[in-house]
């Protein structure tokens, strides 16, 4: 089916309701879930005995013996720069940057990423790891990668959840840059009270609670081929528990209180079409982080959802940030990087 056919108005892949009386409970459980979630097979992962990190051909390896699957993109003999990918909420590494990986690869990148605790095909799929316990594995998988490639200078790239998590984790200092696509900064002071009061009564009474499909009418992409792609995969998770979404909002809080220290060069990009993540919620954060810095820059697609390196207009996302990777002070080849005191983006965040 082509890329450039038409959405159709309700897709089982793209939202997720919760059934009763309460309309309140459903739009915010389900948008919440929208971060974004899809069941899947049984993990094929399994733990050893704890002891030093390490990387293998197929995993990392953390100290208490979990596995995380690990795919890689390019020559480490050829490339001029190392990159760790972090994917989305109910993603795994595989799906969310299976574009974007060989792309950069092609570049002069040499390209890692990883299912996080909790995804793909890890251990305990389905069951929320914990912020801290994320955190903690990117920090070791920053530091195995340093030590593999020395000489390569290593960026951050996360998408949705795995922004999140870069935010709230803050970057190690030799890291050298992050990019943030369409980060996960939905937090509980960007909802309104209804909102926080249904998402905590649903994670106190039933934590066990697994929501799924259809619904809201909320697609996080214009690409149906992907979304199709995307229903199909058996790692995907389809059932998603409501002490995950509980989880994710709490990693979502605290990505949101370490905006202010992001550190840079940072590259942040959003679409107008954001399904997932509000506008508001968007917008606030924007006004959290460090002062306007010419190593601070901000990208905000017209045609842009939530998906960005998946969207109908995925090339233009993909060779931004190429170059932002290349230089990070050259011009952006989309011409849609826009300065935080813009009409436009007052526009966007006042429409």
């Amino acid at each position: 089916m082509s890329d450039t056919q038409t959405m159709p108005s309700d897709s089982a892949d793209s939202s997720i309701a919760v059934g009763g009386r309460c309309a309140v409970l459903r739009w915010t459980l389900a948008a919440v879930a929208l971060l974004v979630g899809c069941a899947g097979a049984p993990p094929t992962s399994h733990r050893s005995a704890g002891g030093p990190a390490q990387l293998t051909t197929v995993a990392a390896v953390m100290d208490d013996g979990y596995r995380l699957p690990l795919r890689r993109w390019g020559d480490p003999g050829k490339a001029r720069g190392l990159v760790l990918a972090l994917h989305g909420f109910n993603e795994h590494a595989g799906l969310t940057f299976a574009q974007l990986g060989p792309a950069l690869a092609a570049r002069g990148f040499l390209v890692y990423a990883y299912d996080q605790r909790g995804f793909g095909a890890t251990e305990q799929r389905g069951h929320w790891a914990g912020a801290d316990q994320l955190i903690a594995d990117l920090r070791t998988l920053a530091g195995l990668l340093h030590q593999r490639h020395p000489r390569l200078p290593l960026y951050l790239v996360g998408e949705s959840m795995g922004a999140a998590a870069i935010m709230a984790a803050g970057a190690p200092a030799d890291t050298a840059g992050t990019v943030l696509i369409a980060p996960a900064v939905w937090s509980r002071d960007t909802m309104n009270p209804l909102q926080r009061l249904a998402l905590t009564l649903a994670a106190n009474t039933v934590p066990w609670l697994e929501l799924t499909g259809k619904g809201l009418k909320r697609p996080p992409t214009d690409n149906l081929t992907m979304l199709r792609t995307y229903a199909d995969d058996p790692l995907i998770i389809k059932a998603t528990r409501v002490e995950s979404l509980w989880g994710v909002t709490n990693l979502m809080d605290r990505a949101r209180a370490a905006a202010p220290h992001l550190r840079r060069p940072a590259l942040v990009l959003y679409g107008e079409h954001d399904r997932i993540i509000p506008r508001e919620a968007f917008c606030a954060v924007l006004g959290d982080l460090p002062a306007p810095a010419p190593d601070l820059r901000l990208v905000l697609y017209a045609h842009g959802w939530h998906m960005l390196t998946r969207d109908l207009q995925r090339e233009r996302v993909i060779d931004d940030i190429a170059a932002w990777l290349t230089n990070p002070q050259a011009p952006l080849p989309s011409g849609e990087e826009i300065a935080r005191d813009s009409p436009r983006l007052r526009r966007f965040c006042t429409g």
